[in-house]
């Protein structure tokens, strides 16, 4: 395992990993801040020695390796995988073949499809970092906030290592994901209010309780866990990386944790340039856009059919925000009747039966696509995070 600090987004910051882990402490000491209905102040990242690393790893042996296996690579984590048996990690696994290439309308596109994961969802990279970091400290108990996806992750992921798990989510939680939370034996609490209050409510509960917290982005471990997706994509393409990248955003943390990913690649100097990424976020639930127009956050509230993007207070926002500018990317809103028609559509001509929120990046590609924003050469992919499955009721309409 590689020697790492945990690095502050906003003051820079650096503490070591006694400092942070050992009192159980997720935003920087010195600025974080976790206030209701506003962005998370102080959010902490992992970070390694990439001048050691660069003598010690070899592009040529990393690209050898198994997509879906994050153990395979152990030099860039924050745990000892040494610790934890063979059965115990191959029980995270993903499949190995989610980059498929497929020709529509005559152009060449590239699926990262997720929907085949443990649980179902892109958050699986997340909360399997969360429960064996949870184990290296001792833990038993983890209580995370969710619009469905990372309540039901993170359940089963605890259920697969043997963990308690407890589950704050709002009240228009789809049923199906409610059902998955429950099929797992976790304890399930709904929130009487959105995402923003079940966010805030599992904060307060975990503190009172001495619960370990894997809210998305106060974590530490839910951004660095969401880098393995572009090292999937790296090993996948076997170093021939896209040129453009789609992702759907709601708190922006997978957005920040695949940037955060191809940002190591390109200081191992494994890759020449980062690829661009386009954010993606419904009309209704658009704060991160309206961030980026105006340099300026401002709570509304999120009211959209795509729950797993909707966050009237994306607590990632600044992280999520640099990685679209240092990208060169953008970010763009669909409409909800984009969406439903964009879902449609993206199942016949992949048979990949996506997630509601998953469909805001199609929309957004066929959108961008017939405004000509890309050349034929540009290689774009689409990451796809989430099973349909988990939300019947969207279908219905």
């Amino acid at each position: 395992m590689s020697i790492y600090n945990y690095k502050c987004f906003n003051c820079s910051a650096v503490y070591s990993p006694e400092e942070i882990e050992k009192k159980f402490i997720y935003l920087c000491p010195n600025c974080g801040q976790a206030d209701k209905n506003k962005p998370l102040e102080g959010v902490l990242t992992v970070e390694y020695d990439y001048s050691l690393l660069k003598k010690r790893l070899s592009r040529e042996d990393f690209l050898k390796g198994t997509p879906g296996k994050f153990w395979f690579y152990p030099n860039l984590w924050p745990i000892n995988f040494n610790s934890f048996s063979e059965d115990q990690l191959n029980k995270l696994s993903l499949p190995e073949d989610q980059l498929k290439k497929y020709q529509i309308d005559g152009r060449d596109l590239w699926i990262m499809d997720e929907t085949r994961n443990p649980t179902f969802s892109y958050k699986d990279r997340a909360s399997s970092l969360v429960v064996l970091k949870a184990i290296e400290m001792g833990i038993n108990e983890i209580a995370t906030a969710s619009t469905g996806n990372a309540g039901s992750s993170l359940a089963g992921i605890c259920k697969r290592l043997e963990l308690k798990a407890r589950i704050y989510v709002p009240q228009n939680i789809p049923d199906a994901k409610r059902k998955q939370i429950e099929a797992y034996g976790a304890k399930l609490e709904i929130v009487d209010g959105d995402y923003d209050k079940a966010f805030d409510v599992c904060l307060e509960e975990s503190k009172k309780n001495n619960w370990y917290n894997r809210n998305t982005g106060y974590n530490p471990l839910t951004i660095e866990g969401k880098k393995s997706g572009a090292y999937d994509i790296f090993i996948s393409t076997k170093g021939n990386i896209p040129d453009v990248i789609f992702i759907p955003v709601g708190d922006g943390v997978i957005l920040s944790g695949i940037y955060k990913g191809f940002k190591e690649l390109l200081k191992l100097g494994w890759i020449a340039k980062l690829p661009k990424l386009i954010a993606v976020q419904s009309a209704d639930s658009d704060a991160l856009v309206r961030y980026l127009d105006t340099g300026k956050f401002e709570f509304k509230s999120a009211n959209t059919i795509a729950d797993s993007i909707s966050a009237g207070a994306p607590r990632n926002i600044y992280m999520a925000a640099d990685a679209v500018k240092e990208s060169n990317g953008f970010a763009i809103v669909v409409t909800d009747e984009e969406l439903l028609s964009a879902q449609k559509e993206f199942k016949k001509e992949t048979g990949i039966f996506c997630e509601i929120s998953s469909a805001s990046i199609y929309a957004a590609y066929n959108k961008l696509i017939s405004e000509a924003k890309f050349n034929l050469t540009e290689k774009i992919l689409l990451v796809i995070t989430g099973n349909g499955l988990k939300d019947i009721e969207s279908l219905k309409k």
